[in-house]
């Protein structure tokens, strides 16, 4: 079928199939994509996000802060996009901001990154999970249901497919990184740091065992294994989510940041990519709150 992504109707199984399958593409087709990372030069800006869980609100206003329009050297990390709190008729309608990722993705290949987030990986594996009002798999399906009926496989389908081209990590030649987490300190043992390097295969996905699933959901974090890993993969700075950061920006270590995009006190940051990456602190003053852009989703 011809594809025209922004017209593409969130109620159409086929077309948001379609849509998925091929901003899935662009994601595993990106020239800076090296095995489960992409790699970004000495060149431009960066906008980095937090979890997102669906505030659409927030989102937009993510993407005017990106200006991506701007120059191709400009990108945007975003990450955990579903299983927001606010449901419609009792269920999750989530997949329309993967759907609105989708699109932007296919507007600007190349600049537009979407991470693996513990949310998408067990939704797509089935891995339990919830925020609190319920089980969200559950509550997801029943979305799915609502809107596709019959069709829902379809587009259940090419969910999990657009989450298996989602990288683990952004990497960048100044010293940052952005993945959602990392494994928590006793999960090293065992744990590959060459994942990075190569393509996720099935095993990495697997509940508590695989590497993917230690890079998203593990916590705990310290100052060892921001060395260990940080002399590794050549990191001067991480950046992650999944914590509850009350003010949307927290430097708990010079060299990590930890962000949040969904709530009130939400906050981006944006980094010069030629110049070394800054130190935590640093981001947290340069940090934006979203709120000072537009209101929160009412």
């Amino acid at each position: 079928m011809s594809l025209d992504p922004q017209a593409v109707s969130m109620q159409d199984a086929v077309g948001v199939a379609a849509l998925l399958d091929a901003a899935a593409a662009c994601l595993v087709a990106d020239p800076a994509r090296r095995g489960s990372s992409v790699m970004l030069p000495r060149r431009g800006r960066i906008l980095l996000t937090g979890d997102l869980h669906d505030s659409l609100a927030h989102f937009r206003i993510v993407q005017e802060l990106a200006r991506l329009g701007r120059s191709p050297d400009n990108h945007l990390v975003l990450h955990e996009l579903i299983h927001g709190e606010r449901l419609v008729n009792g269920v999750d309608l989530s997949y329309r901001m993967l759907c609105r990722v989708a699109q932007l993705v296919l507007a600007f290949p190349g600049q537009v990154h979407v991470v693996l987030a513990n949310h998408e990986l067990a939704q797509a594996f089935r891995q339990p999970v919830s925020k609190g009002a319920g089980d969200n798999l559950e509550l997801f399906d029943a979305g799915l249901e609502w809107a596709f009926g019959d069709d829902a496989a379809l587009v259940e389908e090419a969910i999990v497919r657009f989450v298996l081209a989602m990288p683990l990590a952004v990497r960048c030649e100044n010293g940052l990184m952005l993945s959602h987490s990392l494994p928590a300190p006793h999960e090293l043992e065992g744990f590959d740091p060459g994942i990075l390097d190569r393509p996720l295969v099935e095993g990495d996905y697997a509940l508590r065992t695989g590497g993917a699933w230690r890079m998203t959901w593990g916590r705990g974090w310290d100052r060892d294994e921001l060395a260990l890993l940080g002399e590794r993969w050549n990191v001067r700075t991480f950046v992650l989510g999944h914590a509850f950061v009350e003010h949307g920006a927290e430097a708990p270590f010079p060299n990590l940041l930890l962000l949040n995009s969904d709530h009130e006190h939400g906050r981006v940051v944006a980094v010069d990519l030629v110049a070394d990456a800054p130190d935590a602190d640093t981001m947290v003053m340069e940090s934006v709150p979203l709120s000072a852009y537009g209101a929160a989703d009412a």
